[in-house]
Order: C-alpha cells, then structure tokens, then sequence
C-alpha cells in the first residue's frame, strides 16, 4: 500500500491576487489629498457595476457627476492659466486634459487598483488595471468630493492632480472626438452630439452602438465596451467618410 500522500492542487498567483484583503482607504485618502466626511461616498465611488448592490450602488452616478465637475474646474483653470488663447485652443487643450486616458493616468498615480470593489469575474479579467474602469472610478471621485466637500474643495484637488496650469508641457495629440470638434468649431457649426443607439450585454459588460452627428453631415457610428470608447469610433468613422484630416480640413479627393 502507497504511503503517498495526494499533492494539494496549485494555486495560481492571479488567485491568491484575487483574495488579497484591500488596503485601508486612509492610505487612498492620503494620495488623493482628501479624508471623506461621508466614507460611504468613498466607497461607492470604487464599486464596480459587477459588484453592486442595487441600482444605485455602484460608481456610475458618481462618474456622471465627476465627469462635469472636472470639465469645470479644468475649465476654469484652463481659462486663468492661459488668458491669451483663444477658444480653440483652449478647447483643445481642455480635451487634452480630461480624456480617458489622463483620467486613467492619475488614477493609477492615487493607486486606486488594489482598492477597487469588483466582482470576482472583472478581477480576474484584470479589472484592477482595466483604463476604461480606472478613468471612470478617477471621475467618480472626483464627483465623491464635490459632494462630501464642494466645488472648492474638488476644485483644488484636480488643480494638484491635473496640473491645468502646467498644460503647456502636455502631450499634443488628438483624438478623434477632438479632431472632429475642432473640424466643426473652425466652420461656425455646432459642437458634435452623441447619442446611444443601442445598449446591449448584462451590467458587468456592456456594449455600446453610439452615433455622432455634425449639423449638415450623416452621422457616424461606432461601437465599444463603454460610450467613451464608442464615441471614438462614432467620431473616427464620421472623419474617415469625410475625409477629414488630423489637421482639421476636408482631404481633397484627386480625380
């Protein structure tokens, strides 16, 4: 008779990642620059859709909020910083400053992935370091600290984080979304308006069909895991039918 002894299975790293405690939300408050009065606004700013009890219990309001929040201050900001640039400009650099991917950027800096609050399926997918979920918790709390603070308080955080003054030494590129405003903008029309054509998919995972429409164009349209991503391509799909160049004028097509 064998006296071996059956070897206990293997956990995998991602594993033992996935059911690693979170850290105290002291330390997340302490990046940030601000300690919450109201912790549960803290709380649900991090809470993903997959993890949400109730409808309203994940970050997606909070997002909502922040995303204007941020508009504004960086707006204002923009508007000191810069007083001899003109409209264009400063929209362009606006939307330098508040995309996705800045967004995404200073919250990977605040360090917010070991304190996100996901299901099990979006952990193991990486939701930790997942940009689209990363932007959207950034937004979300900045919306967490316009309500448990004001605007003055929200304000002075995206001033330190953000650094409206400093856009100069920003990155110049432009995205689609951006390119298509400007393209409008330089031509008296109205800015670009994007609308959700469909909705599909369970709350963890959603796919967006969205459209964009310019005063005298067909619109265009463009699909994604979330309305930023669809709005690109909505835009980018309009750009590229037009023949609308990065720099801003109607490619002109040879015979």
């Amino acid at each position: 008779m064998s006296t071996d002894a059956t070897p206990l299975p293997r956990v995998s790293a991602r594993i033992k990642r996935a059911h690693k405690p979170r850290p105290p939300l002291s330390e997340l408050e302490q990046r940030i620059g601000h300690v919450f009065t109201d912790k549960d606004l803290l709380t649900r700013a991090l809470t993903h859709t997959s993890k949400a009890t109730g409808r309203n219990g994940s970050y997606q309001r909070l997002e909502f909020l922040g995303d204007r929040v941020l508009g504004l201050a960086v707006a204002e900001g923009l508007y000191t910083a810069l007083p001899d640039a003109d409209e264009g400009d400063l929209s362009r650099q606006l939307a330098g400053l508040v995309r996705r991917e800045t967004c995404a950027a200073v919250a990977t800096t605040w360090g917010i992935g070991p304190h996100l609050i996901l299901g099990q399926g979006e952990v193991m997918g990486g939701g930790r370091r997942n940009q689209t979920i990363l932007a959207d918790v950034c937004e979300a709390i900045l919306g967490a600290v316009y309500l448990d603070a004001g605007f003055a308080v929200a304000r002075a955080l995206v001033a330190a984080h953000f650094r409206p003054a400093e856009i100069g030494t920003a990155p110049r590129g432009r995205d689609a979304k951006s390119t298509l405003q400007e393209w409008a903008m330089s031509r008296s029309l109205p800015i670009p308006i994007y609308a959700v054509v469909e909705r599909t998919g369970p709350d963890h995972a959603p796919h967006f069909r969205m459209a964009v429409q310019v005063e005298g164009l067909e619109p265009g349209f463009g699909e994604g895991t979330s309305k930023r991503v669809a709005e690109q391509a909505a835009a980018g799909d309009l750009l590229a039918r037009e023949g609308i160049t990065a720099a801003g004028d109607a490619a002109v097509e040879t015979p």
